[in-house]
């Protein structure tokens, strides 16, 4: 099982450091002592990850004026596996991406709750919006 420092869970949730450490403070998320560092389980981070994506998270911030970038690097927050093929869910920052894959893919990569990943996406086309 994957854990995370707090930083790293700040990263995967899109919010400042600071902003990881109150919500952990506050226990929306459980945490544990590895020597001196805060810890998250990586199956506990998925969770909250969706949880907050859910509420429309995020620690205030308005996102700046651009077009989204083609690697979304999240947490793994659901695998449903077939037969032959599979369904990967990641929470990447407040964007869910879902993709589908092999089976054979998901256990060669590892991919199970919790674990980190980015999800890339090639399109022939991409719109661009300015709120």
């Amino acid at each position: 099982m994957d854990s995370y420092t707090i930083g790293q869970a700040a990263r995967l949730l899109g919010v400042s450091v600071d902003t990881a450490r109150r919500w952990a403070d506050a226990e929306r998320f459980p945490t544990r002592r590895e020597g001196t560092r805060r810890m998250v389980d990586g199956p506990d981070l998925a969770a909250f990850c969706v949880e907050v994506a859910q509420e429309g998270g995020g620690d205030g911030e308005e996102a700046p004026y651009t077009s989204a970038r083609n690697a979304f690097p999240g947490i793994v927050t659901a695998v449903t596996l077939g037969d032959v093929a599979a369904q990967v869910e990641i929470q990447a920052g407040p964007h869910r991406v879902v993709s589908l894959l092999t089976r054979e893919a998901v256990e060669e990569l590892g991919l199970e709750v919790g674990a980190r990943a980015v999800a890339r996406v090639k399109s022939t086309s991409v719109f661009v919006d300015r709120a």
